[in-house]
């Protein structure tokens, strides 16, 4: 049924001017799915503090180095805006419409553009101009505080619910959607206004639903999904790993308590006041035998339960293996284009770019001459993603 090995996005162009974090994380994404993403790098490089080799959320794109303080930078980015379908920037309000690169310049002369700011906290609010990063979105959301023991303080997700999830994620699904509408017969560009702390809140939709019909207590470690239940958490065992049991459904719970070797010995489930006997039973039983032991036990089976695996043994679940949800690309593992489209497969195509690599290569495929100015000489005193030396970063994790 394969049709295409370039992706759904195929044909569509993307400017990104460079910053670090879910910006360039949304523009891996669109480039995963085939879009043509040119990475408008700053000379100084972005300040993420690796080697670009490394920098996975560059892959499948091409880089030109321009550098925005300079009038002839300025001009050689518009030169692409007018070629391309969406532009996605991360800088703090304000920033690119000072360097001349905001969105009414550049809907001005692209009117079908498709804008996309990805800041923490916004375009408008009292926060909006100050500094930021992930933690602090998916603090005051209310995410963070729903997340750990009840007895500790907050456990942080890395930068994964906050970064990426509630910032990322809605910002392609934002473009997605304001692409469709411009393409269509009266459509026009627009803007796409993605903060992370909208997104973030937007995410505990349900919960806030929960919450409201009295089935969520406002209180971490104390709820069915948050580790309060002793059937949905994470066990020790014998050799310090441990296992994840979800089992919610009392069919599965049923098979999970069989398989544990604990059928006969525990309170029911239901009894609330029982939870914390039912949790010590569970893993006393579980600190008996060692993770890989506890894995041939519930392998194939309805219990819901699953090996914590670490970033470096994930590839290797006979599961993800047998997917491909791993592959390795110019010497470096690293996650598949997701998610799967059967007609229209995305491809990792490129490694991740250098910096002002692939100039020449976009003159010509965009037709955009000006980029073949000379390229500025030494570092800029521009700051990383549009933002001051002290506070360099706002929508990084």
């Amino acid at each position: 049924m394969t049709e295409s090995g370039h992706g759904p996005l195929s044909g569509v162009r993307v400017v990104e001017l460079a910053g670090i974090g879910p910006g360039p994380f949304a523009a891996m994404l669109l480039a995963d799915l085939g879009a043509d993403v040119v990475r408008v790098d700053r000379p100084g490089g972005a300040g993420l503090g690796i080697d670009p080799a490394y920098d996975l959320t560059n892959r499948n794109k091409r880089s030109v180095l321009v550098d925005l303080k300079t009038p002839e930078g300025v001009a050689q980015v518009r030169e692409l805006v007018a070629r391309a379908d969406v532009l996605v920037e991360g800088y703090r309000p304000g920033v690119a419409e000072r360097l001349g690169v905001g969105p009414e310049e550049c809907l001005a002369l692209n009117p079908r553009l498709v804008y996309g700011r990805m800041t923490g906290w916004g375009q408008q609010g009292p926060l909006a101009d100050t500094a930021g990063h992930d933690i602090g979105y998916i603090a005051i959301t209310g995410a963070l505080g729903m997340i750990g023991s009840p007895d500790g303080p907050p456990a942080i997700p890395a930068n994964l619910v906050g970064d990426y999830a509630g910032g990322s994620l809605y910002l392609v699904i934002g473009i997605l959607a304001a692409l469709q509408h411009a393409r269509s017969e009266d459509g026009r560009g627009q803007v796409v206004d993605a903060a992370i702390v909208d997104g973030t809140a937007h995410l505990t939709a349900m919960i806030h639903g929960m919450l409201a019909a009295g089935g969520w207590q406002d209180r971490r470690g104390s709820n069915l999904l948050d580790g309060g239940a002793p059937f949905y958490g994470a066990y020790e065992t014998a050799d310090g790993g441990h296992m994840a049991v979800g089992a919610l459904e009392k069919r599965f719970y049923g098979e999970f308590i069989r398989l544990l070797g604990l059928a006969q010995e525990v309170p029911d489930r239901d009894d609330l006041a029982a939870w914390a006997e039912l949790r010590s039973a569970i893993a006393a039983r579980f600190r008996t035998r060692t993770r890989e032991e506890w894995t041939a036990v519930f392998e194939g089976s309805d219990a819901c339960v699953a090996p914590v695996l670490s970033l470096r043994e994930a590839p290797r679940h006979p599961h993800l293996a047998a997917r491909g949800t791993f592959v390795e690309h110019e010497g470096i593992t690293q996650p598949a284009p997701a998610p799967r489209f059967s007609r229209t497969p995305g491809a990792l195509r490129r490694p991740p770019a250098r910096p002002g690599a692939d100039t020449a290569e976009i003159a010509r495929d965009w037709q955009a001459p000006g980029l073949l100015a000379p390229p500025p000489d030494g570092p800029s005193d521009a700051p990383p993603a549009g933002r001051s030396r002290a506070e360099q970063k706002d929508t990084a994790g």
